[in-house]
């Protein structure tokens, strides 16, 4: 059973998918962390993200850099933006993403292409979302509990400039699959999403299972 679940920057789809993968006892990948890493390539090499060269140059990475704590950084979100942006890094990644997704006995997987471009013929698709000011809000204070004094309304523009990026990008923007159930997380408790992520996700399933029967 391959998951797919998209959305925004903190819109709780990372929770919500590592609980959806503990939940069916499925392996579970944070793609954002692919772009990440690129980033922190780009960062560390002193390149610019803003150059496709560049970051498709940082594109070759082991697994173990996944790990590494400075890809949860603010700095390493903003870049991995941009960075994403670039068709050709996307494909560098591409193949990557999509052997996770079709191991054996499925997957679930997180970001903003998996139900469009990644995973297509997933058994059941997420679009998770929420307001922007709530999604500054939670960043916030995960930025604060990390010691940074950036103020609210500076993540609340560094959200809504990223959403442009993703959502304007030429290659596989940042939009939900037409076949996504959405799940608004803006006035829920993260057990209340979960609980409605799997009533959804089981709901996919079964109609999936009853198209394919008959």
């Amino acid at each position: 059973m391959i998951i797919a679940v998209d959305g925004p920057a903190a819109s709780g789809k990372g929770t919500i998918a590592r609980a959806l993968a503990k939940h069916y006892g499925l392996p579970y990948l944070d793609t954002g962390l692919l772009y990440r890493a690129v980033a922190a390539n780009v960062l560390r090499e002193g390149l610019d993200p803003a150059i496709e060269a560049d970051a498709v140059a940082a594109s070759n990475f082991d697994d173990e850099l996944l790990a590494d704590p400075v890809l949860r950084t603010d700095e390493s979100g903003k870049t991995a933006s941009i960075v994403s942006a670039h068709p050709l890094v996307r494909a560098a990644l591409l193949q990557r993403q999509r052997r996770f997704a079709r191991a054996e006995g499925g997957a679930v997987l997180d970001g903003r292409d998996i139900g469009t471009v990644i995973a297509p013929d997933a058994d059941a698709k997420l679009f998770v979302k929420a307001t922007p000011t709530i999604r500054a809000k939670r960043r916030h204070a995960e930025l604060q509990a990390s010691g940074s004094t950036v103020s609210l309304d500076k993540v609340l523009a560094d959200i809504r400039a990223r959403d442009l990026r993703d959502m304007t990008r030429s290659e596989a923007p940042l939009v939900a699959a037409s076949d996504a159930a959405t799940l608004d997380t803006s006035f829920l408790s993260i057990e209340a999403a979960l609980k409605r992520a799997i009533e959804l996700v089981d709901r996919q399933v079964k109609l999936k299972a009853e198209r394919d029967a008959g």
